[in-house]
């Protein structure tokens, strides 16, 4: 095993986390991105995927990084990072630093800043644009998500503007907004919505435990969801109609999720 792979495989394994518990502490009682947005479209609606998922190309920096925490808002200008110099000095502690850089492949955030973001208690990094210094990042189990990579250097002009509203990855975020990043990507949910989101989580985590039991007692998921009504049919020689055909006019893919709790 390389150096490299020993880093991140000590970082991944140091930072793992368990399946989320209902009753956990924290700011997201111990839920996962998907679970939020799953309770978030059952909370808001259909459209809550506009409000509430970053654009999956901004996505874990390292293998196993999560983080979980309220939004401190940073708008930036690409290729110049010394507004998030400032923003690690301004920033409550506890929160995640959500920052807009225009997606600009820069390294605006590195070793150095992670270091500085852990000694004044800040949970970790959402930014639209780019970092570089990914495995000395994991090793400090500095957990960040960015649109990219790279070694490409930086200025320090703008100072920026901090706590503001902004927009990273698609979705508007404000300081005091829940920012939750795992490895399936990052979601955001509104300060206003947070209390009736996380209720709606725990009973969906809670659902979720029931039906693994089930499924361990040797039930199918057909059963559980009653999805068994609708057998699929043999091909023939005859059959024209395709499976877009058939499924025309149908609910949208988030239509399960708002018939669960």
């Amino acid at each position: 095993m390389s150096t490299h792979d020993a880093v991140i495989e000590a970082a991944t394994t140091s930072t793992s986390t368990p399946t989320p518990d209902p009753g956990a502490s924290g700011p997201a009682r111990g839920h996962s991105a998907a679970t939020l947005h799953e309770a978030a479209v059952a909370e808001l609606g259909p459209d809550a995927g506009a409000l509430t998922v970053v654009d999956p190309a901004i996505s874990a920096t390292w293998p196993g990084a999560r983080v979980a925490g309220l939004a401190y808002t940073v708008q930036g200008a690409g290729g110049d990072n010394l507004a998030l110099h400032h923003a690690i000095a301004a920033a409550p502690a506890h929160s995640v630093l959500v920052a807009d850089l225009g997606g600009a492949a820069h390294g605006h955030w590195g070793e150095v800043m992670a270091v500085a973001a852990q000694q004044r208690a800040i949970a970790g990094l959402v930014i639209d644009g780019g970092v570089r210094d990914a495995y000395e990042m994991a090793a400090h189990a500095f957990p960040v998500f960015s649109r990219n990579n790279t070694v490409r250097g930086t200025r320090k002009l703008f100072p920026g503007v901090l706590g503001g509203r902004i927009r990273v990855g698609g979705v508007l975020v404000h300081t005091g907004d829940l920012i939750v990043g795992d490895a399936d990507g990052v979601v955001v949910i509104p300060a206003q919505h947070i209390t009736a989101v996380l209720d709606r989580a725990d009973v969906r985590a809670a659902h979720e435990v029931d039906v693994l039991a089930q499924l361990r007692a040797g039930a199918t998921t057909l059963q559980i969801y009653a999805l068994d009504d609708a057998a699929p049919t043999a091909p023939t020689a005859a059959t024209t109609t395709s499976p877009v055909d058939t499924c025309a006019g149908q609910a949208p893919a988030d239509s399960d999720e708002r018939q669960l709790p």
